[in-house]
C-alpha cells in the first residue's frame, strides 16, 4: 500500500522523481500528467477522482479488464507456496512446466518449446540469440543478418530497439549494425497509385528485394508483427502476409511474429499469426498473457527450430534471473483458464466485435477522418485535413495530442501515434461501454474539427 497522500503531494514527488518512458522529461517536470491510483472493471481514476474509460487495455495488456480475482488469487497463493525459484542450470519450478504446457495448447500446433523472459523485449532480445545459435548448429554461420520493418516496434533495449523501424528511437542509440529495415505495409501512408492489394504485394515484396540486395547466404530471419500496434494499427493489405510467407519459405529465411500485443485473442485468435494464416518459427509473446497484473514475456519455438536446438551438444548461454518466475506463471495460467472457460475469443467475435467495428467505420465520415481500419478488436483512425489528399490537421501531429487529450477528459483513455488515434479495449466491455466509448471519441472528434477549423 502506498503512503496517504494528497492528490497534489503525489503529482510534485513524480514530477521532481521518476523518470517516464517516452516522455519530454523537460516538460513533464514542469506539467506533470496523471496519476492513476484504482482500477475496477474497465475504468481506471486517478488522484484527482476522475473515472476513466480504458480504451487501451492498459498498455495493450488488460484484456480481461482490472478486476479477475481469480488471477490476483493465484499469485498471492503461488507466493505463499514458492515465491522464487530460478530455471538456470538443469533447475525449474512445477508452475513454469505447467504454464508453458497451458500456452502450448493454444498455440500453433507446430510449436514445441518456450523460452521465458520478463517482457517482449527481452523476448525479441531472445530471438536473436536463438537464431544465430539455429544457424550455427546447422553449419552456417554467415546467416546473421535480421530484416525487420520501418515504424515498427519491437521493444526499447538495444537489441529490441534495433529490431524496430522508430527513427526518433534510432537517433538516441547506436544500434545493431546487422539489423536491417524494409518498408512497412502502410497503404493509407503511401502516394495510395496503387489499390490495397497491389500495395500490399509491393510491400511484401520488399522482402525478397532486400535479401538479395544483403545476400541469401547473409540472412537469417524476418520479423514483424501481424499488426503493427504501437506504429499506429497498421492493417495489412490481405495479399500481404501469403506474399512474406512465400518468399521466407522459398528464401531459406526464418519468420518471428512478434505477437506482444497481437497475441491472446487481439486479432480475433489466439494469435494473429492464426488469423493470417502464417506458420513463423519463432513467436514473440508478453503483455496479455498475465492480463498486466505480472510481468511475463518469452518466445515460443517451432518445430523445426526446436528439433535442431536440443539435437547438438554444448550450452545456450542466456537467460534471465527471473525466467519462469513462479509467481508472473500462475498469473499466466489463471488469464490463460478464464479466457478458456469464458470462450472470451469467442464472445468477441461474435458479439462485441460487430458491434464495434460497425460504429468504428462509422468514424470515417466524420470531416477530420481519413481513413478508419479495424481487425479483430483492435482500431485506428487517421486524421487529416483533406480526406482527398490526405493533407493533415497540423504539423508535428499537434491534432492527434489534442484529439487524445481532449478524449481523456472527457473520460477516455486512446492513443495518439503520429497523426493516428488508435484504441484496444478490454474484452469483458459491455455494448453500452462500447457505445460510450465511441460517443466519447465522437466528441473529441469534433472538438478537435472545432480547434484545428474544419467544418462539420
Amino acid at each position: 500500500m502506498s503512503t496517504p497522500r494528497t492528490s497534489r503531494e503525489w503529482h510534485d514527488l513524480d514530477r521532481r522523481q521518476l523518470l517516464h518512458p517516452f516522455t519530454d522529461i523537460n516538460t513533464y517536470s514542469t506539467t506533470g500528467g496523471r496519476v492513476i491510483e484504482r482500477a475496477q472493471h474497465v475504468y481506471i481514476y486517478d488522484t484527482d477522482g476522475n473515472e476513466i474509460l480504458d480504451g487501451m487495455s492498459g498498455l495493450w495488456c488488460c484484456g480481461l479488464g482490472y478486476s479477475q480475482d481469480a488471477i490476483a488469487e493465484a499469485v498471492y497463493k503461488q507466493l505463499g507456496q514458492l515465491p522464487y525459484y530460478n530455471s538456470f542450470f538443469n533447475c525449474t519450478n512445477d508452475i513454469a512446466i505447467e504454464m508453458t504446457s497451458r500456452l502450448l495448447a493454444v498455440a500453433p500446433k507446430h510449436m514445441q518449446r518456450v523460452f521465458f523472459t520478463n517482457s517482449g523485449s527481452e523476448a525479441n532480445d531472445t530471438n536473436i540469440r536463438l537464431v544465430h545459435r539455429y544457424f550455427d548448429m546447422l553449419g552456417k554461420p554467415d546467416k546473421k543478418l535480421i530484416i525487420s520493418r520501418e515504424n515498427a516496434y519491437h521493444g526499447s533495449t538495444i537489441a529490441a530497439a534495433s529490431l524496430g523501424g522508430m527513427k526518433p528511437m534510432h537517433e538516441q542509440f547506436t544500434g545493431l549494425s546487422y539489423v536491417h529495415h524494409i518498408q512497412q505495409p502502410y497503404w493509407f501512408g503511401s502516394d495510395r497509385k496503387l489499390d490495397a492489394d497491389a500495395f500490399g504485394l509491393q510491400a511484401a515484396q520488399a522482402l525478397s528485394h532486400k535479401i538479395d540486395e544483403l545476400g541469401e547466404h547473409n540472412v537469417a530471419a524476418f520479423i514483424a508483427e501481424p499488426i503493427q500496434g504501437a506504429g499506429g494499427v497498421i492493417v495489412p493489405p490481405e495479399t500481404y502476409w501469403p506474399e512474406i510467407q512465400r518468399i521466407c519459405n522459398e528464401r531459406d529465411i526464418l519468420l518471428i511474429s512478434d505477437e506482444v500485443i497481437c497475441g491472446f485473442g487481439r486479432t480475433g485468435n489466439w494469435f494473429g499469426c492464426d488469423t493470417y494464416q502464417t506458420k513463423p518459427d519463432l513467436i514473440t509473446f508478453a503483455k496479455g498473457v498475465t492480463n498486466g497484473y505480472q510481468p511475463l514475456g518469452g518466445v515460443m519455438i517451432g518445430d523445426r527450430m526446436s528439433e535442431v536446438l536440443a539435437s547438438g551438444g554444448g550450452e545456450f548461454t542466456h537467460g534471465f534471473t527471473y525466467s519462469g518466475h513462479p509467481a508472473a506463471c500462475a498469473a499466466g495460467i489463471a488469464t490463460l483458464q478464464i479466457m478458456q472457460e469464458q470462450d472470451t475469443i469467442g464472445h468477441v467475435n461474435t458479439t462485441l466485435s460487430p458491434h464495434f467495428e460497425k460504429h468504428w467505420f462509422a468514424l470515417a465520415d466524420h470531416p477530420v477522418v481519413g481513413e478508419a481500419r479495424f481487425k479483430g478488436f483492435v482500431g485506428a483512425l487517421e486524421l487529416v485535413r483533406d480526406k482527398e489528399s490526405g493533407e493533415r490537421l497540423a504539423p508535428k501531429s499537434a491534432a492527434t495530442a489534442y484529439c487524445r487529450d481532449v478524449a481523456i477528459e472527457s473520460g477516455l483513455m486512446i492513443r495518439a501515434v503520429g497523426d493516428t488515434i488508435i484504441c484496444s479495449p478490454p474484452y469483458v466491455c459491455s455494448l453500452e461501454e462500447l457505445d460510450l466509448l465511441i460517443e466519447r471519441l465522437t466528441n473529441a472528434l469534433v472538438r478537435t474539427s472545432r480547434e484545428f477549423g474544419v467544418k462539420q
